[in-house]
Order: structure tokens, then sequence, then C-alpha cells
């Protein structure tokens, strides 16, 4: 067998997206990096073909005559692997995994980006089940669950954090003039009881009782009854953006409340090597990268 003698992939696809856009930034956001990872992927990639691929101009990147020789071979043979990989999936059979999650964010974040998995990874089925009792969605009854979790390890369990939960307050948007904290209906969710108390004592607000309002069975009534102008809710800040954008809710406080935990994939860590699992695993972090969740925030238990 020909020994091939082959630069590092990453370090291969970090140029080729930077010489095709001509640009760092615009790779970087195709490849869901840093710009700087890009850079440092070209830079090693010129080390160790040993002559430089750019030169860099206020308009952009410029390919040498050497670049332009190694973005033509490394597009075509990139494209090749990815039309094989192709192949190689439509070919296989179908996987299905079991998935537990919870309704609300199966409906406000899960499925709206559904299609994106079938589309990136045809050949992986899922089965999805919900539920609002976080007792119906333990990691030994599915393939996997997204639960809500912190940070700590979980003995035979690989946990990949994906949504932050961080509470804001939203109401209707007619509600807004006039909006006064003290005359305010606080909309309760018996998922989530003392999310209301939390929530005013970190943004400094008073009001004479906070454990007052009407009290639902799921965060999704109580925002229902948020949008019918009942009074105001508290939202998960990653699963109301498509209500906040189609002008169903608005937020009448800026602060948003953030937590030690996040929205969780769990699954036997045995599994780990499991190709569907993996692709599971990479659609999902894809999925949340896409948030851009990543402001500095103070941490509340």
């Amino acid at each position: 067998m020909t020994y091939r003698r082959l630069p590092s992939l990453v370090a291969l696809r970090n140029f080729e997206a930077a010489a095709r856009h001509r640009s760092v930034t615009r790779a970087a956001g195709e490849l869901h990096v840093t710009p700087g990872a890009v850079s440092r992927g070209v830079r090693a990639l010129e080390e160790e073909v040993g002559t430089a691929l750019f030169t860099r101009s206020a308009a952009g990147l410029v390919l040498t005559p050497a670049g332009e020789a190694l973005l033509a071979a490394s597009k075509e043979g990139l494209d090749r692997i990815a039309a094989g990989l192709v192949a190689m999936r439509q070919a296989a059979p179908p996987r299905r995994l079991r998935i537990g999650a919870y309704t609300l964010f199966a409906s406000r974040w899960l499925i709206p980006r559904w299609n994106r998995l079938r589309e990136s990874h045809p050949g992986l089925e899922l089965d999805l089940q919900t539920s609002a009792d976080p007792l119906e969605l333990l990691p030994g009854a599915f393939d996997a669950v997204i639960a809500v979790a912190d940070a700590r390890p979980r003995l035979g369990l690989f946990s990949l954090p994906l949504v932050p939960i961080e509470t804001m307050p939203v109401i209707s948007p007619a509600l807004l003039p006039g909006f006064d904290w003290h005359r305010a209906t606080l909309l309760h969710s018996r998922q989530r009881p003392d999310d209301w108390p939390r929530w005013l004592a970190a943004a400094g607000i008073e009001v004479p009782d906070p454990t007052r309002g009407p009290r639902f069975e799921s965060i999704a009534l109580a925002l229902d009854a948020a949008a019918e102008g009942l009074g105001v809710a508290l939202a998960i800040r990653a699963l109301v953006g498509a209500d906040i954008a189609a002008g169903r809710v608005a937020a009448p406080h800026p602060f948003i409340r953030s937590t030690t935990r996040s929205f969780t994939l769990l699954h036997d860590a045995e599994r780990k090597a499991d190709p569907a699992f993996a692709a599971l695993r990479a659609w999902l972090a894809t999925e949340a990268a896409r948030e851009g969740i990543d402001d500095p925030r103070q941490t509340h238990p």
C-alpha cells in the first residue's frame, strides 16, 4: 500500500474555506469556529508545506500561486470526500434512536430545527417522546434524553450541555405601556415554583408578594397566558425567541437571570463511540452553536 503524506484535514478545511471566501472571518462563520482558529490552521498548513499560501491586502486575502494550486486540489478532494459520505449514508440502513425530551424544549427548539437533521444525517431517525415530568425523562428509559442538568459528572453517563437555562419576563405587547411591577399579575409554573422569587431578587425588584398569582401546569401554559394578556410570565430565553420575534410577547425588563443548569443531552457512556450517537451529538452541538448565546452573566443556583 502506498503511504500518503497528507496535512491535517482540519487545517486543510480551514485553508479551503478561507481561500474560497477570501476571508478568514467568513470562513470561520461557515465552519462554526473562531477566526483565530482558522488563522492558526492556515499558518500550520503553510509551515507544513513550506511556503506562503496567502498574501494579505486591504481588500482581503490574495492567493499565492502555491495557494491557487492547493485550493484547486483541496476543493476537489473535499468535494469527493463529501460526496462519498453522502453515498455511504444513503446506502446504510437508517438508525433509529429513542429520544426523551421536555415538551417545551421539543416544541420550541428541537422540532423547528428537525429538517436540518434530516438534511445533514439522512440515515438517522429519531423516535421522539416528550414529557413535562423529569421523572419520566430518565436516561435508562431511552437511548438518550435531553433533560435539565448541571455540569456535575454522572457515573456511567455521557453529557453534552446544549442550551443554558436563562430566565426572562415576558408579557403581551399590549401591556407594555405603563407596566408597573407593583400591580403586575405574576404567572407561575408548577414545574419551576422558585423562579419568580429568584428572578425578582436577582433583578433587584421588590413586589408585595412574589408568590402571588395564578399557577399553571407548565411553562408553556404560563407563556400562553402571558401572550393573552393575563399577566407576566417567566420564560427560558432560548425557547422564547420566536415568540418575541413574532410580536406574540415582549420583555418588560432587560434583566436575564442565568443559572447553573442547561438543557443537556445524556446517554450511556458506553455508546459514545456509536456512529449514530456521534451523529446526534454533532448535530445538536452545531445547532446549539447557532444560538450565539455567549454573553458573560452572573450565575445563580
